[in-house]
């Protein structure tokens, strides 16, 4: 491979525990049009934080990612923020939620909610 090759950023991911709920919560609702939004906006504790939306509308930039029956959206300024990373979910002491396991993060609060990059 020589060093003048470039590669796309990686797109979001979607694992499956996550797939498997989100199309639940899908089906729950009897709306194949809906999709998680997933977007960054400043705050939290440690500089921005992660938001988890449901949406049926799109807008014309936003990107969709889709992985069989279910969709992620994201809009243009939260997709710099989240390239490369895997949005999941977990049930545990704490309750059940979507996170976002973010390589491009350099500081993370204790919660997983918030990130500094």
């Amino acid at each position: 491979m020589s060093g003048a090759e470039s590669f796309a950023p990686t797109p979001l991911l979607l694992s499956h525990g996550a797939r498997t709920r989100l199309a639940t919560l899908i089906e729950e609702q009897d709306n194949p049009r809906l999709k998680l939004r997933v977007y960054v906006t400043g705050g939290g504790c440690s500089g921005f934080q992660y938001g988890f939306d449901f949406a049926e509308e799109v807008a014309d930039d936003d990107t969709v990612i889709e992985f069989g029956d279910v969709s992620l959206v994201v809009d243009p300024l939260s997709y710099q923020y989240l390239v490369g990373s895997t949005v999941d979910y977990e049930e545990g002491l704490a309750g059940a939620r979507f996170l976002v396991q973010n390589p491009n993060a350099t500081t993370t609060c204790g919660c997983g909610a918030s990130f500094m990059v």
